[in-house]
């Protein structure tokens, strides 16, 4: 796991850039503190910051190699899980290797293949190959987006980088946010429309796009990947011991490491079964698994109990981690803690994000680095089998809108009447009907199945992308790697063409998951009424948030003339009487405060000019 980032310009000799450059390359040091490197000539630059996970000693980038008449250098960020049969197959026509890096194996298949190879490669990545000769750069983003890239083009050159920091460290990139910007902070937000970011001019490679660039022919987009709809074939039985074996597989591929490695277990469902097969393979090697969940001071005083989060995870966790003979590691974090960490989540994510539940995840990724390199975590799976609350509420569930974020009218009154203008309600329904549109279907299919397959991509395409980008930002700055098995592209779409009735077997959420799995895991478990990832309800965090946001507000904010602070002082003094939550299941009234400090934190510390 790296950081990544460079520049391809065709005037400038980029020999004379190296403060700029060393700048980029200092952005990305959380990401990769292991070691940092550097491939220049005249017009191109790739940067590398490592986070070594395998062949430590070997596996240094950017990595050069020569096939037939081109040079080809590599930078790479992500993880392949199909490594030793892509090497047995390189191996096969000819290639010879000197390391058991994945990194070589994936600058061989591109050599061999060309952009051919991304539908061979399994894992998570972002990646990008100049091809010295030809003045050509390659870039691809893996099929479901874990692995970030941004891009910002401009006349004969383009600037690249695994996080916005990178590309803000060249003084080419300007921190300029427009109309469309602002809507999508507080319209969409955290949420991000995919292929854009909030900075104008600066674009995301989407999830299974890629990418060309040379210099005086500019970027050429190609979408490599795609959802399929396909007819499901496979009666009960079948479909859930593909269910297993598709997603066993997944979690054994994704425990290989050369440095230690745990697994994130909240007693829920999803990180249970991870965490129990990861379990059993290291037990057949006489290893034991360590596991690690977070919890809050207090927490189980001032629990509520709603249809989002029907019981803590502290009722659940102890037995699913004595059923499997773990090495349990429960993190109890403070809760002024979490919000004073919401500034340093704005650095990592570099924009305003899921406000504490981005916080106390990075508090829980630093607790997890102080042993642990890689951990195995759960998002995805409410995805791709339809585990959220918006899946089986009717009355959400054929709503034509984002189901995670359905008020505009409440985004709107915390601002000033002239902060956005134009239509909020149509910038937000055309984004949504982007997506809704371009999602694929069987003809013949009933209402409901294809609305299934709308949400599923919404989930994916959306709210997904969300979660990925938290849980990438947020431990990569604390130096640590998060696989996700759930997003396996097979099982991703083997999912995504599952009948809803399998989906939801039994008439319950995750039905399918559950009978694939129910019997490696305790009936009490596995039967769990989904809960999302735990926040806390002590009042000393919104008492601290609070503190800090009239803090800031009187010492002066760039925020401060856009707010509503009469509609902000009813929701403070009523948080009970927000019925739904900003977004997703967790961000409430707390939450909603600490967003706009953290909106306050990136206009501040970016120097965020508004135009």
């Amino acid at each position: 796991m790296c950081g990544i980032a460079g520049w391809i310009d065709g005037e400038r000799y980029l020999p004379d850039q190296q403060t700029v450059l060393d700048n980029m390359s200092k952005t990305l040091q959380r990401r990769g503190p292991d070691d940092s490197g550097q491939y220049l000539e005249p017009n191109a630059c790739l940067l590398h910051r490592r986070l070594a996970v395998v062949d430590p000693e070997n596996g240094r980038q950017p990595m050069i190699a020569q096939a037939g008449n081109e040079t080809y250098a590599l930078v790479y960020n992500g993880e392949l899980y199909n490594t030793d049969e892509l090497r047995s197959q390189l191996e096969h026509i000819g290639c010879t290797f000197q390391t058991h890096s994945d990194t070589e194996v994936l600058l061989n298949a591109y050599a061999m293949w060309g952009k051919n190879c991304l539908s061979k490669l399994n894992g998570i990545f972002a990646f990008a190959v100049w091809e010295k000769n030809s003045r050509r750069l390659f870039a691809a983003r893996d099929r479901m987006g874990v692995k970030p890239f941004y891009y910002y083009e401009y006349p004969d050159g383009l600037i690249f980088g695994s996080e916005i920091k990178a590309l803000l460290a060249n003084p080419l990139v300007e921190p300029v946010v427009d109309e469309d910007g602002l809507n999508q902070i507080f319209l969409l937000g955290p949420g991000a429309i995919p292929g854009k970011a909030v900075y104008r001019g600066m674009k995301e490679l989407a999830p299974g796009y890629c990418m060309t660039f040379t210099p005086g022919n500019g970027v050429h987009l190609h979408r490599w990947w795609k959802l399929l709809a396909r007819e499901h074939t496979e009666d009960e039985k079948t479909s859930i011991e593909h269910v297993r074996a598709l997603l066993t597989d997944s979690i054994r591929r994704q425990l290989v490491s050369d440095v230690p490695l745990c697994t994130l277990l909240s007693g829920g469902l999803d990180s249970s079964i991870i965490s129990a097969v990861a379990a059993e393979e290291y037990r057949k090697q006489g290893r034991q698994l360590t596991t690690y969940s977070v919890d809050y001071v207090d927490n189980a005083k001032y629990f509520q109990r709603n249809r989002f989060q029907p019981a803590p995870d502290s009722e659940y966790v102890g037995e699913m981690a004595d059923a499997i003979g773990s090495h349990h590691q429960n993190v109890i974090l403070d809760n002024a803690a979490q919000a004073d960490a919401l500034l340093d989540a704005v650095r990592a994510r570099d924009y305003p994000g899921m406000a504490d539940i981005d916080s106390s995840l990075l508090l829980f990724c630093r607790e997890i680095k102080k042993d642990f390199t890689v951990g195995l975590s759960g998002e995805c799976a409410d995805e791709i089998f339809g585990g959220y609350p918006w899946y089986h509420r009717e009355e959400i569930l054929f709503e034509d809108t984002f189901p995670w974020s359905r008020s505009v009218d409440l985004r709107k009154s915390i601002l000033q009447p002239d902060v956005l203008k134009g239509d909020s309600a149509g910038y937000v329904r055309a984004e949504y009907l982007k997506t809704v549109n371009d999602t694929e279907k069987l003809a013949g299919e009933s209402k409901k199945e294809a609305r299934m397959r709308e949400m599923f991509r919404l989930n994916t395409d959306w709210f997904m992308q969300t979660l990925l980008t938290r849980k990438d930002r947020m431990s990569m700055y604390s130096g640590v790697e998060m696989r996700v098995p759930f997003c396996d592209h097979r099982l991703v779409e083997y999912t995504y063409n599952l009948p809803w009735e399998l989906k939801s077997l039994h008439g319950r959420e995750k039905g399918i998951l559950r009978q694939a799995f129910h019997d490696i895991l305790p009936e009490r478990i596995a039967w769990r009424k989904k809960s999302p990832y735990p926040r806390t309800f002590s009042p000393a965090y919104f008492s601290r948030v609070m503190e800090l946001f009239q803090q800031e507000m009187e010492e002066g904010s760039p925020l401060k003339d856009m707010l509503n602070f009469n509609r902000l002082q009813e929701l403070a003094e009523h948080p009970n009487d927000l019925k739904e939550p900003w977004y997703g299941q967790l961000m409430r009234v707390p939450q909603i405060f600490a967003y706009l400090l953290q909106i306050h934190w990136w206009m501040k510390e970016n120097h965020v000019r508004i135009v």
